[in-house]
């Protein structure tokens, strides 16, 4: 089968709570970052928000599923590489893929005594997400987890740079690359996090070695990234690649660099109420446009009108109809 999209990523079942500035005092994390932890670490946080009766959304999350789910609704045919247990939130996992029409190689053919990964999101009301992640067996994924043949015969393979974080992630991503036998699969990259590019610097190099065609960032990742000072220094050394990179700059809108030259494209002007997600929704969006031959200005004017309705909400996906106003944007266009 001919896949549009294909991805590599963390199978999360995210969990969503709106939290004071305080309460991430409380329990040590850092605004607006994303920290792993353990079962052991998450169990304390979630009794203190039951006791605190803080309101909660719950869905099956992930960076590259969100993206591919956006795809799939706007009508790309989509392959999710991950790794799920034969647990309630792993067949809740299968069940929302296929929900929203993304194929999947289905259980781990191996047999795990780690569940499926959970996120616990925090969302301050500067709209602000802050996640902390169990990994579980997604952690582990390896190659018996991988349909090779759906990746190499798709239009584009995307990876979530999450997957820097464990070796063996990390060694499925590169053993992925190794196996892409057709030119004509672009090479996409998400850098989704700026303290995951600086402390996984040589890894993410390692990736772009292999040819990458398309990088998606917020402007702290691009200058993470690129080793630059600022955001205009990290522009002259994109200018400079070959590969084409979307930068994302919240209210501000996006910068596409692509063969020297810089696209801005502003944002919609909303009132912001949860920012988690809209980095997905922005390469779902994007990569869906790009496929159907849209210019680069339209795919970036399109993947920041579907980031604004993302933000306007609170959880990382719209509902199905949402999706289908979106795609209706672009076909008026």
């Amino acid at each position: 089968m001919k896949y549009d999209i294909s991805a590599l990523g963390n199978a999360l079942v995210d969990t969503q709570y709106m939290v004071e500035h305080e309460f991430l005092e409380s329990i040590g994390l850092e605004a607006d970052s994303m920290t792993l932890a353990s079962a052991e670490e998450h169990s304390p946080i979630i009794n203190k928000l039951q006791q605190m009766g803080v309101e909660s959304v719950s869905d099956c999350g992930g960076s590259a599923t969100n993206s591919l789910v956006a795809a799939s609704y706007y009508g790309s045919n989509c392959h999710h590489v991950c790794r799920v247990a034969n647990d309630e939130d792993g067949k809740k996992y299968l069940d929302s893929l296929h929900k929203a029409g993304v194929k999947h190689i289905g259980f781990s053919k191996e047999g795990s005594e780690l569940p499926t990964g959970k996120c616990l999101i925090f969302v301050t009301p500067d709209a602000k997400r802050t996640m902390s992640s169990m990994l579980g067996i997604s952690a582990y994924l390896g190659s018996k987890d991988i349909d090779f043949d759906a990746v190499d015969n798709s239009r584009i393979f995307y990876i979530e740079g999450y997957m820097v974080t464990s070796e063996e992630n990390f060694s499925a991503v590169t053993s992925v690359l190794k196996n892409i036998n057709s030119d004509n699969t672009l090479k996409a990259l998400s850098l989704s996090d700026a303290g995951i590019v600086h402390g996984f610097k040589d890894k993410f190099k390692e990736i772009e070695s292999f040819g990458i065609d398309m990088i998606f960032c917020n402007d702290d990742e691009a200058i993470a990234f690129s080793g630059a000072e600022n955001l205009k220094e990290a522009i002259e050394f994109y200018k400079k690649q070959s590969y084409m990179i979307a930068i994302t700059k919240g209210a501000e809108g996006s910068i596409v660099i692509k063969e020297g030259e810089e696209i801005f494209s502003p944002a919609e002007k909303i009132i912001p109420i949860d920012t988690n997600g809209a980095g997905d929704m922005y390469a779902g969006s994007f990569m869906h446009a790009f496929l159907n031959g849209c210019d680069i200005s339209e795919c970036a004017r399109f993947s920041n009108y579907a980031s604004s309705k993302v933000v306007e909400t609170f959880g990382p996906r719209l509902t199905s109809e949402g999706y289908q106003d979106v795609l209706n944007k672009l076909r008026k266009n």
